[in-house]
């Protein structure tokens, strides 16, 4: 709502400015004017009739009696009222029509909208995940951005997803954007402060959707999984060890960079055991196998406890990206430990 009432604002400083107008135009000159009262037409009198006049109430008290004072309202002040009409009664249907536009636009996705992505802060960690997580195959239109500017939201729905304006520590914020059936729920707030109370908001409305958060302080990070992350991101440490990594292995590195881009070169990817690879290790499957989920634990593939495989485990696997081919979107956030 931030953009219609500047617009209203700016129509009625335009509209008061006519109103100035009219009120100098009728003083200059007030002796063309009759007052039934006293006859003389002061200051407050122009400025009353002014007032009557643009607003079409027209009580007579106050009239042109000299050629002038009829010219000057026949040739300026009618121009005048039908500007000052035009600017109320524009400003207020276009605030209608504002309103009405965006109300259908939200309930048009909104009720569209099942198993979806809520992404809570849409700056650089925000818009790096939702990329990543495009790139398994999810549709734009599955996507909701919250975040508490306007400025932010707009360049969202630009971009082709949809948006909601407004503080996501706040149920209704949340519920609005229907994190409450939602899939899974990104935070990535500025303030750590923030992503906390952010996860506790979106898992008491949702207790089944998976919830990965951005904190910038590692201490912080069990307070969330406490408030019900499933999965914390370190932001500052991550970007510190991928950075003292390319200092001992530039190569290294490149590799690691490569593997958290999703979609080009190496992905990392998590997938389920298929039947022709029970019972085998995580060495004879036809992927490069470097972990294994098993319950909610994850495991290395040189663990002796994974040494045959279940069905009900799946893999973390590296395989090489296709170009024009997508990742199947059965992909699954790690949990952390």
């Amino acid at each position: 709502m931030e953009r219609p009432l500047r617009q209203v604002a700016q129509r009625l400083a335009l509209a008061l400015l006519v109103l100035l107008v009219t009120v100098a135009i009728v003083y200059a000159d007030s002796d063309g004017y009759h007052d039934s009262a006293d006859s003389s037409v002061s200051l407050l009198d122009s400025a009353y009739y002014a007032t009557v006049t643009l607003s079409t109430t027209g009580y007579g008290d106050i009239t042109p009696v000299s050629d002038s004072a009829r010219l000057t309202n026949i040739l300026v002040i009618t121009p005048l009222r039908v500007l000052f009409l035009i600017i109320l009664v524009g400003t207020t249907l276009e605030v209608l029509t504002e309103r009405t536009r965006e109300e259908w636009r939200i309930n048009r996705w909104r009720s569209a909208l099942r198993d979806h992505t809520v992404v809570v802060g849409f700056g650089t960690k925000g818009r790096s995940a939702i990329q990543t997580v495009l790139a398994t195959g999810l549709n734009k239109q599955q996507v909701v951005v919250v975040d508490p500017s306007a400025k932010v939201v707009d360049a969202a729905t630009a971009d082709g997803y949809a948006g909601v304006v407004g503080d996501a520590t706040r149920s209704e914020v949340l519920k609005r954007a229907e994190a409450d059936r939602a899939r899974q729920i990104i935070i990535a707030t500025q303030r750590d402060d923030t992503a906390v109370l952010v996860t506790l908001t979106a898992r008491q409305l949702n207790r089944g959707a998976k919830i990965v958060a951005a904190v910038r302080e590692e201490e912080n990070a069990p307070l969330l999984r406490q408030s019900g992350a499933d999965a914390v991101i370190t932001s500052a440490s991550a970007a510190g060890r991928l950075l003292g990594l390319s200092v001992l292995s530039p190569a290294a590195g490149m590799v690691m960079e490569d593997l958290i881009q999703q979609g080009t070169g190496l992905d990392l990817v998590e997938r389920p055991v298929i039947k022709a690879e029970v019972g085998r290790s995580p060495r004879e499957t036809d992927d490069l196998v470097v972990s294994v989920v098993r319950g909610h634990r994850v495991l290395g593939y040189d663990d002796p406890s994974v040494a045959e495989l279940q069905l009900t485990d799946r893999l973390i696997t590296i395989v090489r990206a296709t170009p024009g081919t997508r990742v199947t979107p059965d992909i699954r956030p790690l949990p952390m430990e």
